[in-house]
């Protein structure tokens, strides 16, 4: 049996369902089994013209590999509407219990990895549950301790804060947290991705790095004793670089990954390389989890026009992962 993949379609009013329902016209090397309402992806197959066969699936022992043309669907209730295009926060419990359920399969040792289609965050907190986003949510179900990562072709960009506000990010930026984040990028390179001594790159947080701290003071009394710490357990990283210079060929030539210290300083360089075929990585957890890079985008819902280049590339990659993890015994 080829390794198992749960896919959740997210947002039902958005293009998950389609981008899933897309895919499953295709050879994957995998076992695939979607957690979402039949009638959801059944009525979403229809409006879109594709022809496919619906297997619901009641008993996960039961899953087969993939068949072109085909989809394993493991029944989740709660759904409310399924209208393209038209949120309804009635839905949320429903989004979170595809979640849940996903991930109890492969804390139960059933599936191998999760791959996440887009929700949206608004029409959650919309029905009264607080909600900050995909990672959140899964760390607290699986208690670890999240980092995220970006890929695009050879390009791995992880942050050390995440949906901050700029005004907050200097004071998150603590020698306790950057250690936590720079040890689960290097542990997670080496026994997800395989490279045996990552090179990591660490963007500085001020403009120069902070040049001499005259322009902050962040990179000389935070960042560098950090550096050292780690350096001294053989840990190959550089000194805080100015990010303005360090996403050049010079650099990351020679580098597995880069560290940004905020959401916006290294993922529109990311995204400017790899749109629409990027994969959210989440580190840090017990389970596997890629996602697509993109939004719900709801106004491509139900017509057809939808890319499944990032759900492709994040499939890729959970089946990739999973099966190096499966070849060894000591993978996390």
């Amino acid at each position: 049996m080829p390794v198992s993949i749960a896919i959740t379609p997210g947002e039902p009013a958005g293009i998950g369902p389609d981008i899933v329902l897309q895919l499953a016209r295709n050879d994957i090397p995998a076992s695939i089994v979607c957690f979402a309402s039949p009638q959801l992806m059944q009525q979403r197959a229809q409006l879109l013209g594709i022809n496919i066969d619906i297997k619901i699936l009641h008993d996960l022992s039961d899953r087969q590999p993939h068949s072109a043309g085909s989809l394993q669907v493991y029944p989740v209730q709660g759904l409310k509407s399924a209208n393209a295009g038209t949120l309804d926060a009635g839905n949320a419990n429903y989004v979170l219990a595809t979640l849940q359920e996903a991930v109890n399969s492969i804390q139960g040792h059933q599936l191998d990895a999760l791959v996440t289609g887009p929700v949206h965050k608004g029409i959650i907190n919309q029905s009264g549950i607080p909600f900050t986003g995909h990672t959140e949510f899964l760390a607290e179900l699986t208690q670890g301790t999240p980092v995220m990562m970006l890929a695009a072709d050879k390009l791995r960009v992880a942050l050390v804060t995440t949906h901050l506000p700029i005004a907050q990010v200097s004071q998150a930026i603590t020698a306790r947290n950057l250690e936590q984040v720079i040890r689960i990028l290097h542990h997670d390179l080496i026994h997800h991705f395989a490279i045996s001594h990552p090179e990591i790159l660490i963007c500085g947080l001020n403009p120069h790095a902070g040049e001499d701290g005259h322009l902050g003071r962040e990179e000389i009394e935070i960042m560098q004793p950090v550096i050292n710490k780690l350096r001294a357990e053989n840990m190959r990283l550089s000194d805080p670089l100015p990010a303005d210079t360090l996403f050049t060929p010079r650099y990351l030539d020679r580098a597995d990954a880069v560290l940004s210290m905020y959401h916006d300083q290294g993922l529109p360089v990311l995204k400017h390389v790899g749109f629409g075929h990027a994969v959210n990585i989440t580190l840090g957890l017990p389970i596997i989890r890629t996602s697509v890079d993109h939004g719900t985008a709801l106004e491509l819902a139900g017509t057809g026009k939808a890319s499944t280049g990032s759900l492709q590339s994040a499939l890729d990659l959970a089946i990739d992962l999973a099966t190096k993890k499966s070849g060894k015994i000591d993978a996390f």
